[in-house]
């Protein structure tokens, strides 16, 4: 990739195509041997279209969500192995524009307090990237650590000038320092200093909330290029955002939003193609559905129908002619609808296939999963499509529990104007477990539980309320999903020492609504790791790690103080957790369809806190 600032300069680094949609993507920053660089927008990619991506379920949501009547898919641009093949790439900027100079100088305060002190140049000062000491000297120099950035994304670099003597003026001539106390990681030990005007302000400043030490938003985004900045404003206040203090390197500087789908046959689809085939001709001239028969006489009409009941046949024609809606169904519904739909195969077992999964039989299972399972599938393949469409920073913001981008989130823009989105595609395998619904619907009548689901409530609320967010940007997901979300994690710990994979690598997927509930495990690789094998011989004598994650449920390392913890507890600073921690639930986020979050192992089973919650009894 190229780099680009105010002098142009370039620079070469490789990034897993992977990467771009989870770490990397536009906006992030990243580190190279001797500067730091942003990932340009979209509008700055070279060659992408020679990777398109279809997934026809996966754009059409695009469309909505982006008000837009088409969107495409394309892979990030590889490197190409022919030399002579046109260039492919993602352009970068160099940001920041700020360095420190690796000198190594003490400057001691009146009170006799010695300090490591660095020069702190901008860019256009540097001599041929190198630092022009006092004696002449050229000293290497390194991206200082702090930017300034706002909740909407925008991104910049700190008027230093300002932040140290608001009345001076900024850009002026004179030396900036860096003096730096103790290991440099306090922020009240680190002072920028104006050599001429002997001012000296702490980095602590920068971090009081409510102040504005680091001047309100100008809406940049130095990603798209020059001239993109827009108008920043603050949902609550119609005001400009205010900067604030980011640490180039945290892990709060970037957050990908990710929205994935799973290639599934559509029933749906299916019908409507067959009906098309002989609706202009043939059925838009029926009125009831003793016609329908009629037409399926003619071997045309028949061919095209085979397999669709007149019932259906007939709810697709009349829905045409009366011109109603199609209902619009979430990306999870459509999904856990088609994997729950035939008796016996979904999809078709071919070597290319998008999708091959078989259910398994289950009478053999004891009385207490029987009551509560309805349905294991085996899924031989599985293909994911996964396409970045923003980024937030401070604050992650994940797709609701039925998969959907909420469109009230602060989302910063991959491009001027987006017409197609970085998508990758993996393939793998799985196995899927249903539950029943009258399971659940008994098991969350229990008093015990109402009054389980109103800590974790209170521990939402109270979530919510710090962050400033509005009912409609935050939403509690319900008990069946903190329940099926942590079983999935522990099953996840529990199949991973067996079925040939790392935990890291087994990813969930938790179904809960109307149209069902249900747990999908599945590797999604771009290599050949996902599709060993081991998931679906995992799925034959699932039950036996069932026994196994809820074993691990009910005895945490961390006991009696992980059963104990109460949602509520603001002290605790885990408000969107039950009894869950890093001894028992908590696993790789890249696994986790949450980030870890919405967890309570006591809804699986009975911990030693005896809250009487479980789903499961003990008597397994």
């Amino acid at each position: 990739m190229a780099s680009k600032g105010k002098k142009q300069h370039t620079a070469s680094g490789e990034i897993r195509q992977s990467q771009i949609l989870s770490t990397f993507g536009p906006g992030s920053m990243v580190d190279l041997p001797d500067r730091s660089i942003l990932i340009g927008g979209l509008n700055h990619w070279q060659g992408h279209q020679n990777q398109p991506i279809y997934e026809e379920r996966l754009e059409r949501r695009l469309c909505e969500l982006f008000g837009v009547r088409e969107v495409k898919l394309f892979a990030p641009p590889a490197q190409p192995q022919d030399p002579s093949a046109p260039r492919t790439g993602i352009t970068s900027f160099v940001f920041p524009t700020w360095f420190v100079a690796q000198s190594d100088e003490t400057w001691k305060t009146a009170a006799g307090k010695e300090y490591q002190t660095r020069p702190l140049i901008p860019w256009n000062r540097l001599v041929k990237g190198k630092y022009l000491s006092g004696d002449r000297k050229k000293i290497s120099v390194v991206p200082v650590r702090f930017v300034q950035a706002c909740l909407n994304g925008h991104i910049s670099d700190i008027d230093w000038y300002l932040f140290v003597n608001p009345d001076c003026r900024s850009n002026c001539p004179a030396q900036l320092w860096l003096d730096e106390g103790g290991t440099g990681n306090d922020f009240a030990d680190i002072f920028v200093r104006c050599e001429q005007c002997k001012k000296r302000r702490p980095l602590s400043d920068a971090t009081i909330p409510g102040r504005a030490s680091l001047g309100y938003c100008q809406g940049q985004r130095p990603w798209l290029g020059s001239g993109a900045s827009e108008l920043c404003r603050s949902p609550e206040s119609d005001k400009p955002e205010r900067n604030r203090l980011l640490v180039r390197s945290a892990s709060n500087a970037y957050f990908s939003q990710v929205l994935s789908a799973i290639s599934l046959p559509d029933a749906d689809e299916k019908l409507k193609e067959a009906v098309n085939l002989v609706y202009e001709d043939f059925l838009q001239y029926a009125e009831e559905i003793a016609e329908i028969a009629k037409e399926r006489r003619k071997q045309r009409v028949a061919m095209a129908l085979e397999g669709f009941s007149n019932e259906v046949i007939w709810a697709e024609v009349r829905r045409r002619k009366t011109g109603g809606a199609e209902i619009q169904k979430s990306i999870k519904q459509v999904e856990i609808e088609t994997l729950l739909s035939s008796p016996e195969e979904v999809g078709e077992d071919v070597p290319d296939g998008d999708f091959y999964a078989v259910a398994r039989k289950i009478d053999n299972l004891s009385t207490v999963f029987s009551d509560r399972i309805e349905r294991i599938v085996l899924v031989h393949r599985l293909r994911e499509v996964l396409a970045l469409v923003g980024f937030t920073r401070f604050e992650a913001s994940m797709p609701d529990i039925d998969g959907e981008l909420s469109i009230e989130v602060r989302r910063a823009a991959l491009d001027l104007e987006p017409k197609w989105f970085p998508a990758i595609e993996n393939k793998g395998e799985g196995i899927f477990i249903a539950f029943k619904k009258q399971a659940i619907a008994d098991w969350e009548n229990q008093e015990a539980v109402k009054r389980r689901g109103r800590d974790l409530f209170n521990g939402f609320q109270k979530w919510r309320q710090q962050r400033g967010l509005k009912e409609e940007q935050a939403k509690f997901p319900g008990l069946p999903y903190i329940m099926l979300h942590s079983l999935s994690h522990l099953l996840i710990a529990a199949v991973s020492l067996d079925c040939g994979y790392a935990a890291s690598s087994i990813r969930e997927r938790i179904y809960v609504g109307e149209a069902g509930y249900g747990i999908l495990l599945y590797t999604g690789t771009a290599g050949s790791e996902g599709t060993l094998g081991g998931l679906v011989e995992v799925g034959r004598r699932i039950e036996s790690h069932l026994a196994t994650a809820l074993e691990l449920g009910q005895l945490c390392s961390n006991d009696p103080v992980c059963a104990q913890h109460r949602p509520d507890d603001e002290r605790e600073d885990r408000l969107l957790h039950g009894s869950a921690c890093h001894g028992c639930l908590l696993i790789a986020e890249t696994s986790c369809e949450r980030r870890n979050e919405f967890l309570d192992r006591a809804l699986v089973v009975n911990t030693v806190a005896g809250l009487g919650a479980a789903f499961f009894p003990d008597n397994l």
